[in-house]
């Protein structure tokens, strides 16, 4: 028997056509199926269509609505895949892991930097490999891209133009596509831990920060009083925030008594951050904050979006902020909060 596939079509450039304005998402699914029949006969597939949005239009209700239809869904599939904008895709890639921990089928997220109507586009092979990898029986929630298969948690758009526009953060790819077909590095591959458990609650105000020389620190204050309740600093290197003015870290501290949850992490995308190495790490640690060791930016904010969902109190959220839930954080990343390091 074929394994059945859903595909939930959210729009996005592989669904893009040119109108006076420029390029907007108007492929409806059977418009798509004609570009990719030779793969979707080898299954028995559905098509679902969801929405038709760029993806920089992409909100958390976006993802609440995708998370609710795929937990709605997924006991009648083998498989889903969705098409989605790689301008956000990462972002969801992420957020689907934590609203459906423990998915127990394949979620493989694609797209493509090209129109499917495009000769040269990307889109058809970015297709196959996620409706293989959605029909391959791993659990979890992936992005598919450039032949690559890698983890939500760990996907990040680093290019603009380039047909390998993702990478995995900090972490090996889990599928690729060679010679030997989708070669898949199981090991890699967290399994559940549980039955899945839809989780949609998100906290939506949750800012992000990019720490340049000359910081002062005043915008602590003001995202508090806006009624932020998450903070992410994307630091210098290791997580090194400016300490010689005592204001910044005073800020800092009032905001976190106040309760506003901070997360510092390195700008830098690889190789992850240790606030306890240096001087001006370790004064951000003694005002309250979390570091965010070696997760991505996408991950660390929509972890920290749907922590704050549940309304946990602080000590709750740091224990799950560390605890690592579908693969974000190493094993001994995860150890060195456990171990107090």
């Amino acid at each position: 028997m074929k394994k059945k596939i859903l595909i939930i079509t959210t729009g996005g450039t592989l669904a893009c056509v040119q109108d006076e304005k420029g390029l907007v998402p108007g492929l409806s699914s059977s418009d798509i199926l004609s570009y990719i029949s030779d793969i979707t006969d080898l299954y028995e597939v559905d098509f679902y269509e969801l929405f038709q949005l760029d993806s920089a239009n992409i909100q958390p209700s976006n993802w609440q609505a995708m998370a609710e239809t795929i937990y709605e869904k997924y006991q009648s599939y083998d498989g889903i895949v969705i098409f989605h904008g790689t301008d956000t895709m990462a972002y969801t890639a992420s957020a689907l892991s934590f609203m459906l921990l423990n998915i127990p089928i394949p979620v493989v997220i694609t797209g493509s930097q090209l129109s499917i109507l495009n000769p040269l586009a990307d889109a058809v092979e970015n297709c196959r490999c996620a409706i293989h990898m959605a029909g391959s029986g791993m659990p979890g929630v992936f992005l598919a891209f450039n032949r690559k298969v890698i983890l939500g948690t760990r996907a990040s758009k680093v290019r603009t133009t380039s047909f390998h526009a993702f990478e995995s953060i900090n972490y090996p790819y889990v599928g690729e596509i060679n010679s030997r077909g989708l070669d898949i590095r199981r090991s890699y591959i967290p399994g559940p831990k549980g039955s899945c458990v839809l989780e949609r609650r998100l906290e939506e105000k949750v800012f992000l920060i990019k720490l340049v020389p000359g910081f002062d620190g005043k915008i602590f204050q003001f995202l508090y009083e806006q009624g932020y309740r998450g903070l992410i600093i994307e630091a210098f290197g290791m997580g090194g925030i400016p300490s010689m003015s005592s204001e910044i870290m005073d800020d800092l501290r009032d905001v976190i008594q106040k309760g506003m949850i901070v997360v510092v992490k390195s700008q830098c995308p690889y190789e992850g951050c240790n606030l306890s190495l240096y001087e001006t790490g370790r004064t951000a640690l003694d005002a309250g904050v979390f570091q965010a060791r070696d997760m991505s930016t996408e991950a660390v904010v929509t972890k920290v979006m749907w922590i704050l969902g549940k309304h946990w109190e602080r000590k709750k959220i740091e224990e799950m902020f560390y605890k690592n839930l579908a693969g974000e954080i190493s094993p001994q990343e995860e150890d060195m909060f456990y171990k107090g390091v």
